[in-house]
C-alpha cells in the first residue's frame, strides 16, 4: 500500500523530532558468542526498490553507509550500501555494528518493567525510596514509571555548544551521578506528571535504579536478561571503551574550519555521558529479533508490557507522545511504535506495528548526524519505509 505523500512528509518530520541530541564506568559487557547470526529475511513477494533506491550512491555529503532492514506480510529484505570508511572501497561488512543511541531506552525500560514483574521494583514507588539522596531533600516525589515516560521533571545538564568543544572531550568519562549532579544546577522542569520532555535523564536514573536494585552492572543485566536468552551475538553496553567492538562502518562527522568542511571520524567516542540512555551497540538482526521478542510478550510479561503502549494522559485532557521507551506515530490510520537514535556519526532507528506484522531498522552513518534537520538519506530511508506500510488488517465482527 503508498501512503500519500503529506502522510510521509508528516512521518518523517515527527521521526526527525525524535532525533534529539543528546558512559559510564563499569564492567564492559562481551558480545554473546553463542549462535549463528540470525538472518531470517525471507524475500517472498517484498518489493524493496524504494528502499534499495533510498540509499543507492552512497557515499554522499550526508552519509557514507546505510543499513536497512525491513519486514512485511510480504516478505523481508536487508540492504546495504556505502563504504565500511574513507580510506578505501570495502563495502560495509557484514552484521555491521553500529550505536543505537537512545533505541538503548528500549532495552532500559524492558530491564526496568522486569524488575517491576519480579517485585523488585514498584512502578509506583520513588526514586527517592530506591536511590535516598539522589534528589535534593525538598524535591517532589518522582515515580519510576515517570521516569520511563518522560514525566520526571529532572533537568538536564547545561554542556558548552559546538562541535569542536565535543570533540575536545569526546574521551572524558563521566559517571551517572556526576550527570544527576550537573543536572541538578538547574531547576526542575516542571512538577512530576504534570507534563512529558523527552530528555535522557530519566533513563540515567533508571540505569541507576537497575543497578541499585539487581547489584549488578547496567552492562551485565542487558547481557543476562535480554542479549543472551535472545542469542543477540551483537548487542553490548560498551562501558568506559570508546571503540566499537567487531565488524563495524566508521562514522563521520562534518566540521567547519577555515571555511572548509572537514570530515572527522567520530567513530571511537566515549558513550559514558549517555548511559543506560544512548549508549548500546547493536546490528540489524540484533535489533529486529529483539523488537519482534519484545513485542510479542517474550520479554516483557503482561502486564507490565502494556506500559510500553500506555502514553500518560494529562490535566488538561491532553495525550503525551511517549510509552515507556516507545514513542507512537499514527500513520495512515495506524499506529507505529517508535525509538530512533543518534550519536555522533550514526543514526538509528527501529518502528513496529503493535501486531509486529510490519518492522523497520535502519543505521545511516550521516556527517551530521545531531544536527536539527535530517540529512537526505535519512529522510529518504524514513520516506520509503512509511510508504511500504501494508493496510491495516480488516477487524473481525465482534472483536
Amino acid at each position: 500500500m503508498k501512503i500519500m505523500d503529506t502522510a510521509r512528509r508528516t512521518a518523517a518530520a515527527a521521526l526527525a523530532a525524535g532525533l534529539l541530541a543528546t558512559a559510564v564506568p563499569g564492567t564492559a559487557l562481551a558480545a554473546s558468542p553463542d549462535g549463528p547470526h540470525r538472518t531470517g529475511c525471507a524475500a517472498g513477494t517484498l518489493d524493496p526498490t524504494p528502499l534499495r533506491q533510498a540509499i543507492a550512491g552512497l557515499p554522499t555529503g550526508d552519509a557514507t553507509s546505510a543499513q536497512v532492514r525491513i519486514t512485511t506480510p510480504a516478505g523481508c529484505w536487508t540492504g546495504t550500501s556505502g563504504v565500511r570508511d574513507l580510506r578505501g572501497s570495502a563495502p560495509v561488512p557484514p552484521h555491521a555494528r553500529f550505536r543505537v543511541g537512545s533505541v538503548t531506552k528500549v532495552f532500559t525500560a524492558a530491564v526496568t518493567l522486569q524488575l517491576a514483574a519480579e517485585g523488585r521494583l514498584d512502578l509506583d514507588g520513588t526514586v527517592q525510596r530506591y536511590l535516598p539522596g539522589l534528589l535534593p531533600a525538598d524535591y517532589p516525589p518522582v515515580t519510576v514509571r515517570q521516569l520511563l515516560n518522560h514525566t520526571h521533571g529532572i533537568p538536564s545538564p547545561t554542556m558548552p555548544d559546538g562541535i569542536e568543544w565535543q570533540l575536545a572531550h569526546r574521551y572524558d568519562r563521566w559517571t551517572p551521578e556526576q550527570i544527576v549532579r550537573l543536572g541538578l544546577r538547574n531547576g526542575r522542569e516542571f512538577d512530576p506528571g504534570t507534563r512529558q520532555h523527552y530528555t535522557n535523564m530519566g533513563y540515567i536514573v533508571a540505569g541507576m535504579l537497575i543497578e541499585k536494585v539487581t547489584g549488578h552492572s547496567y552492562a551485565d543485566e542487558v547481557r543476562r536478561r535480554i542479549a543472551r536468552p535472545l542469542g543477540l551475538r551483537d548487542t553490548y553496553a560498551p562501558g568506559d571503551d570508546p571503540r566499537i567492538r567487531g565488524p563495524h562502518a566508521h562514522g563521520y562527522q562534518a566540521v567547519v574550519r577555515d571555511g572548509r568542511t572537514e570530515l572527522v571520524d567520530a567513530t571511537v567516542w566515549s558513550q559514558t555521558f549517555t548511559p543506560a540512555s544512548g549508549n548500546l551497540i547493536s546490528s540489524l538482526s540484533d535489533l529486529d529479533t529483539f523488537m519482534t521478542a519484545l513485542f510479542a510478550g517474550q520479554v516483557v510479561p503482561e502486564p507490565w508490557l502494556t506500559e510500553m503502549f500506555t502514553r500518560p494522559v494529562f490535566a488538561d485532557g491532553s495525550t503525551g507522545e511517549y510509552g515507556a521507551g516507545l514513542k507512537a506515530l499514527t500513520v495512515g490510520g495506524q499506529t507505529l511504535w517508535i525509538k530512533t537514535g543518534s550519536r555522533f556519526g550514526y543514526l538509528a532507528g527501529v518502528a513496529a506495528t503493535r501486531d509486529g506484522r510490519f518492522r523497520v531498522g535502519y543505521s545511516i552513518t550521516a556527517t551530521d548526524a545531531k544536527g536539527e534537520e535530517l540529512g537526505a538519506t535519512a529522510q529518504a530511508v524514513i520516506g520509503a519505509a512509511i510508504g511500504m506500510l501494508p493496510p491495516a488488517p480488516p477487524v473481525s465482527p465482534g472483536s
